[in-house]
């Protein structure tokens, strides 16, 4: 018999019982759909994965952080510096590096004042695949341009509607900045009393004393200290300027991309930060600058200013093995994403194999259903098995015929199985996208049916199929054509 004839005897046998075969069909029509939904919504969320990282260039992306201090670690935690910045720069592969330079400002905007975070990015950090897609193409006309870019979280602080509005708009940024000079000044004269007041109070009569002195001098050590700390971070500069809103950056919130609400060219921002005036404001700072002998700028180091994070943007086609090696072995940590990809990929694929194995259950059900039919087919056409067998069938033959039936139900259950699992997704997605427009989220489709999914459920549902069928053409090829035809 040739394959159409397997199909054609298969149909009709299947359409004599019409609700037996609707009811197993169903089964495996229901178990294939379920198994498709849920390994749909697996594929979508890592196709949506997949999609930000190559969208973002994020495989050409690795950030280097400073060692974690450790009290147990006698390894020298170096800092982040433009120096070090400068050092990296030369590795062989690496085609860019910026730091993640982030300082708080007030601005006011609109005749309202809002305090939010800035950072300060290089023109050159704007043209790579991360940025460009970010700032839709656009850039600043140069690294001091009074420009700037906002985000939509900035819209939402702002409390503006209608995004287009802001360009070409300008705002005044307002940036603290702490100084060596405000520091040194404050150890001479600060609310407590200035330093005549507190030499005044000193005893002259009692310095011949040797405990008396020891007494004055860590007092007025320990004062100088707390003076020069108070200096440092609580007189801080104040540096105004007027900027150009020059676009607006892509939401990109449902993405997980850190960027603050304003974007600056780096010499623009390194006028305001605290870069442009002293060491940094953060306490780290001074003592990161201290440490490294940089506390007193020289021409030598003009910034001595330290950083939390630097990206390094790297070549496609250079090993990122090698450039990893050679960050780590200048004494930092690295974070490479393409590393975290693959312990991306390897979360997914045990989830899909958990998601397969509840759909093979349910297509173990399903089979259950299909035995029990084809047992009762076999019981119910004994008289015909055994014309076939009477006529020269052999046994191979008769096991083929009862299979194809088998294969017959597991593809039209597949195949069905496989619209309704799709036709349901489409449902969840849609019903999922309007919760996230709701609640201001940016809409992503979490469900994808792919054809290695499509094929591997078909293939799924006829093999299990042939598989539940398997007992019952045994039986089938085992019957005795005499007993068959007496029996009738």
């Amino acid at each position: 018999m040739t394959v159409r004839d397997l199909i054609e005897i298969s149909l009709n046998n299947l359409w004599r019982s019409k609700l037996r075969s609707f009811l197993t069909i169903s089964g495996v029509i229901i178990a294939i759909a379920a198994f498709v939904s849920m390994l749909s919504f697996g594929a979508g969320n890592q196709k949506y994965i997949t999609d930000t990282y190559v969208n973002f260039g994020l495989f050409t992306n690795i950030n280097v952080y400073p060692q974690r201090a450790d009290d147990n670690d006698t390894v020298e935690v170096k800092p982040l510096t433009n120096a070090v910045i400068q050092e990296l720069s030369k590795i062989p592969g690496v085609n860019l590096v910026y730091p993640y330079d982030a300082f708080k400002v007030s601005v006011n905007f609109a005749d309202s004042l809002f305090f939010m975070q800035a950072r300060s990015l290089p023109i050159a950090a704007t043209k790579i695949k991360l940025f460009s897609n970010i700032l839709d193409g656009k850039t600043f006309s140069s690294d001091s341009a009074d420009e700037v870019f906002v985000t939509h979280e900035f819209l939402e602080k702002v409390g503006i509607t209608e995004p287009d509005s802001v360009i070409g708009q300008k705002l005044v940024i307002c940036a603290k900045a702490s100084s060596l000079d405000s520091a040194l000044v404050n150890i001479l004269d600060d609310k407590n009393g200035s330093l005549g007041e507190r030499l005044k109070a000193i005893k002259i009569d009692s310095l011949r004393y040797a405990k008396y002195r020891k007494r004055i001098m860590r007092q007025e050590l320990n004062e100088g200290i707390r003076r020069f700390v108070d200096g440092f971070t609580n007189r801080q500069l104040s540096a105004y300027d007027t900027l150009t809103i020059v676009g607006i950056t892509k939401d990109f919130r449902s993405r997980q991309i850190n960027v603050a609400p304003l974007i600056i060219p780096e010499k623009k921002a390194a006028q305001l930060s605290a870069g442009g005036f002293g060491i940094g404001n953060d306490p780290l700072d001074l003592y990161n600058a201290a440490k490294a002998g940089m506390l007193f700028k020289t021409d030598e180091n003009k910034n001595s200013k330290s950083y939390t994070r630097v990206t390094l943007n790297l070549d496609p086609y250079v090993s990122q093995e090698k450039i990893i090696d050679s960050v780590e072995s200048l004494g930092f940590r690295v974070f490479s994403f393409a590393e975290q990809f693959k312990e991306i990929r390897r979360f997914f694929l045990y989830y899909n194999l958990g998601l397969a194995v509840i759909g093979l259950i349910a297509l173990a059900t399903a089979a259950l259903g299909i035995i029990n039919t084809m047992v009762m087919s076999i019981v119910e056409r004994r008289k015909e098995i055994g014309v076939f067998i009477s006529l020269g069938a052999d046994v191979r033959e008769i096991k083929i015929m009862f299979l194809a039936e088998s294969a017959v139900i597991g593809a039209i259950g597949a195949t069905v199985g496989i619209i309704i699992g799709w036709a349901a997704s489409r449902i969840v997605s849609a019903v999922m996208r309007a919760i996230m427009e709701r609640e201001n989220i940016p809409p992503f489709d979490p469900f994808a049916l792919p054809i290695w999914l499509i094929a591997l459920a078909l293939a799924f549902g006829i093999i299990v199929s042939l598989i539940a069928g398997y007992y019952p053409a045994s039986r089938a090829a085992k019957v005795d054509p005499v007993e068959a035809l007496r029996s009738e």
